[in-house]
């Protein structure tokens, strides 16, 4: 199994400016996107087990897609793609680019193969060394090597929740990293909630560090008081809704979330498991007995807001999310962890909320729609965020498999309300009277 602690692409403190630092994050990236599959056979690599995923070779792949694509083709001098069909084989859903295979059909591109892929990703990755040592690079190009690189940093997160489900549909339930199979013995610290004043506050990307469009433009909103609850939901917390018959109650639901609760069978989250009076997860380290200390995973926008209105909360908006993390750090259990799995809520040491970066993403309130004066990027690119706002809820703060350098209070992520093979959580919010 590999060691994913011994891969930190993107280390705190000064680091290089302009093409020699973008050379030191594309190189950083790549190899931690290899350390992820590193333990993963050829087989392991073909799967994809659920219409969300995607099989790991096919991350490596279009990873590798987007840099040619978007930045080789266009600004490296005399460059040649390695096999000019991989246009439209590994392209995702960029229809400015041209055809692309229906995404349920990526498990059966048996060819090519998995080491072709490799040689693909080589080729790849020395051009891109070729135009990061030119002295006189435009920074429009630096900007769509960011953009390459955060790219593949979604794909690392979801390359590693695509095979927690792949091996978790395989009935020998195997192990995609080392590790314990007990539950760590850490209790979560009481939950509390911190009161926010109303008032005028600023959300969106602020310019000083990388962001999508979707952070923008920067826009004043006004909140109303509200609490915030100091840490995430619990499994324990939750298994006591699931004793209040959380899942049999149709007045805690909202009406598509109850149809899905019907046709789908939903019982507990996804991954969980009972056997006599125990419950049991599964995790990228196998199965052992669930924790009640950890924070609840993998539940979808319904479960949050029924588990909410159960508690006699409700979810935060978007907004209120990302004031109160405006002015925290990014630490956390996140990807460089290497845990992969949410941890209880370290002791508390003041009243500020604990958790807000890793663990789970967390579900908003908020329907994913663009801010005010949004406007997607022309051409192709424009296609990255903009045509998905709509049918679709924000979830904020990273999880576990988030990278470190990948994340920020101004992140918006967002899937549609039933998705629950994310690493996804609850956090409660009220108002305050």
């Amino acid at each position: 199994m590999a060691q994913f602690k011994s891969v930190l692409p993107f280390p705190a403190g000064p680091r290089e400016t302009g093409a020699a630092g973008a050379a030191i994050d594309f190189q950083a990236a790549r190899a931690q996107t290899q350390a992820l599959v590193a333990s993963l056979t050829p087989e392991d690599q073909m799967v994809q087990s659920c219409p969300e995923a995607s099989p790991a070779k096919w991350h490596l792949a279009h990873t590798t897609w987007f840099f040619e694509t978007f930045i080789l083709s266009r600004h490296l001098s005399g460059y040649q793609p390695i096999d000019p069909r991989f246009r439209d084989l590994f392209n995702s859903y960029y229809n400015a680019v041209g055809p692309q295979p229906e995404k349920g059909l990526r498990n059966t591109f048996s060819r090519p193969t998995l080491d072709e892929v490799v040689v693909y990703r080589r080729h790849v990755d020395e051009h891109m060394e070729l135009l990061l040592d030119q002295p006189d690079l435009e920074d429009s190009v630096l900007a769509l090597v960011t953009l390459g690189i955060n790219h593949e940093q979604q794909h690392q997160e979801l390359l590693v929740t695509d095979v927690k489900h792949a091996f978790w549909t395989n009935p020998l339930r195997p192990a995609y990293q080392q590790g314990t199979s007990e539950a760590p013995a850490s209790a979560a610290p009481a939950q509390r909630a911190r009161v926010y004043q109303e008032g005028l506050f600023e959300i969106g990307a602020d310019g000083r560090s990388f962001g999508f469009d979707n952070e923008t433009p920067r826009h004043k909103v006004y909140l109303k008081p509200f609490r915030f609850a100091s840490r995430l939901a619990t499994c324990g917390e939750y298994l006591a809704f699931m004793d209040d018959r959380g899942y049999q109650r149709p007045e805690l639901w909202l009406s598509d979330g109850w149809l899905a609760v019907q046709s789908r069978h939903w019982q507990a989250p996804l991954y969980w498991e009972k056997s006599g009076d125990d419950w049991y997860v599964f995790t990228c380290s196998g199965v052992r007995k669930l924790d009640e200390h950890e924070p609840v995973c993998h539940v979808s926008y319904y479960e949050a807001d029924a588990f909410a209105r159960w508690a006699g909360a409700r979810l935060p908006n978007e907004a209120e999310w990302e004031v109160v993390a405006a002015n925290t750090p990014v630490d956390g259990n996140l990807l460089e962890d290497g845990a992969f799995h949410p941890r209880p809520a370290p002791a508390a040491v003041d009243d500020s909320p604990a958790q807000i970066f890793g663990d789970v993403w967390e579900w908003t309130a908020s329907a994913y729609l663009p801010y005010p004066g949004f406007k997607p990027a022309d051409g192709a690119l424009g296609e990255y965020n903009g045509k998905f706002m709509v049918n679709q809820m924000v979830l904020r703060g990273g999880s576990c498999v988030t990278p470190r350098a990948h994340i920020r209070a101004s992140y918006r992520n967002f899937f549609t309300p039933e998705i629950r093979w994310q690493f996804s959580g609850i956090r409660l919010a009220d108002d305050s009277i």
